[in-house]
């Protein structure tokens, strides 16, 4: 079933990562293991992501993870792949002090203090991060919040994948992409009974909620400059979907490549 669940994470020494950066302590206090919180789902999911992602992630260079919730997933990536600088971010302070609470437990040089981040805002604040965000990764957000956390979330993506930290991206920014997990309709049909089960409780929790359909979410991706989704059929009826950021692509069989992934 898709993730039956209302959090958003629920279902070698590091080449050129830097030391961990502080918390602001102004915003969050220095969390205990107390602060943390449990996904149930992120170990049933977190080995099938991290097979997808290690085909796709760059050798090197910063993930930036939105909506990063409890924090297990952003533990869990830094650890598998200690070449690359992973940015957890949520706009929930409790749930920064989740991420805080776990990066302190992990105690991977390449993790970094979680930022507050909404990606309904016109501006992030990126300005703190080492480098522009070479990928970018959201998982299990966008069917459970409003249909303008997916739009901010491509527009932000358009405009800092590639780009100088903090800026615009350039007009030959050409690596990386955003990537992103969860359920999703096919041509407005759900791919499982489970699924759409899952939708109905969504919408009766908040009309704004609610299983998203793969070609508006590929329209919009198309519309912030980005290619046409490899979509990874995944555990549960969920779907990865990569979202390259280049124009290099063949845009007639990007999303059937990863199918049999």
């Amino acid at each position: 079933m898709g993730e039956t669940h209302l959090d958003r994470n629920a279902d070698a020494k590091a080449q050129g990562a830097q030391a961990p950066s502080a918390p602001d302590p102004k915003q969050d206090p220095k969390p205990d293991p107390q602060a943390r919180r449990h996904a149930p789902a992120t170990a049933r999911n977190r080995d099938p992501i991290a097979a997808v992602l290690r085909d796709l992630l760059p050798q090197s260079g910063t993930v930036l993870e939105l909506a990063s919730g409890t924090g297990e997933h952003a533990a869990y990536f830094a650890s598998r792949f200690p070449g690359l600088v992973w940015q957890p971010s949520d706009p929930d302070p409790d749930l920064r002090r989740s991420i805080e609470a776990y990066r302190l437990g992990a105690a991977c040089a390449n993790l970094r203090a979680p930022l507050d981040i909404d990606v309904t805002a016109p501006e992030w604040p990126l300005t703190g991060m080492d480098a522009a965000p070479a990928v970018m990764v959201c998982i299990n957000m966008i069917h459970i919040a409003p249909w303008a956390a997916a739009e901010g979330l491509f527009a932000g993506a358009g405009r800092h994948l590639g780009a100088s930290a903090g800026g615009s991206a350039g007009a030959n920014a050409g690596a990386g992409g955003l990537f992103l997990y969860g359920p999703f309709t096919r041509d407005g049909v759900h791919t499982a009974p489970s699924n759409a089960a899952f939708d109905r409780s969504l919408r009766a929790q908040d009309p704004a909620w609610g299983v998203r359909d793969l070609g508006a979410v590929s329209a919009m991706a198309m519309g912030a400059g980005l290619a046409p989704p490899e979509v990874f059929e995944m555990p549960a009826n969920n779907l990865a979907l990569w979202f390259a950021k280049t124009s290099e692509i063949d845009a007639t069989d990007a999303e059937g490549r990863g199918d049999a992934a």
